[in-house]
């Protein structure tokens, strides 16, 4: 007789297990986001686990962070696979671009604060790697189009955009722009950037 009973229970705790890092994951958003120095045990509570549950797969709070990271760099690039960058009206995929990122920026707050700079960068799929080529391979299909200007290499439109968000950013971290707004500015002032102009 084969015994069918003994996988479910490993599968339910692996179950339990992604459960409870998801639980962990998405509390360290959330409470990081509203204060850099949060502790395990808040973060735990907002969890709605123990604090020997999150040490049991976080076993510090530089793992968490890394962990958190990882997550957010996966989020960010699925919003980007969402974005319609190589198929979409290059005006709309950038618009949609800067979109992407501001929905990032929103879900993980922590990122907009000034004094986060020992949060780590993620090991794989960096945003600071990934982005810039993608940006770049949509600003030359919109030269291509004619729908961005072909004067400038696409490499300082793509260095120019990424440097109006991050600018955009600041001042939203700063609380001299809502989010809303610094959104609204930022993608105003991009599609400007590239925008083609009179023929020369």
């Amino acid at each position: 007789m084969v015994d069918t009973l003994g996988p479910a229970p490993a599968r339910r705790r692996r179950s339990d297990a992604r459960r409870s890092i998801d639980a962990i994951l998405n509390a360290a958003r959330v409470v990081l986001g509203e204060r850099i120095d949060a502790s395990m045990e808040e973060i735990a509570t907002a969890a709605g686990v123990t604090r020997q549950t999150v040490y049991a797969h976080f076993p510090s709070r530089d793992a968490l962070l890394a962990a958190l990271v990882e997550a957010a760099a996966a989020d960010y690039g699925a919003l980007l696979d969402e974005a319609g960058l190589d198929t979409a009206p290059p005006a709309d995929a950038l618009a949609a671009f800067l979109d992407a990122g501001w929905r990032f920026l929103r879900r993980y707050p922590l990122l907009l604060d000034p004094t986060a700079t020992w949060v780590p960068r993620p090991a794989d799929n960096d945003p600071h790697d990934v982005v810039p080529p993608r940006l770049e391979r949509l600003v030359r299909r919109g030269q291509q189009a004619g729908a961005f200007d072909p004067a400038p290499p696409a490499a300082w439109l793509t260095a120019a955009v990424i440097g109006l968000q991050h600018a955009a950013a600041a001042e939203v971290a700063a609380g001299r722009l809502t989010a809303d707004e610094a959104a609204a500015l930022c993608r105003e002032s991009a599609l400007r950037l590239c925008a083609a102009g009179p023929s020369r």
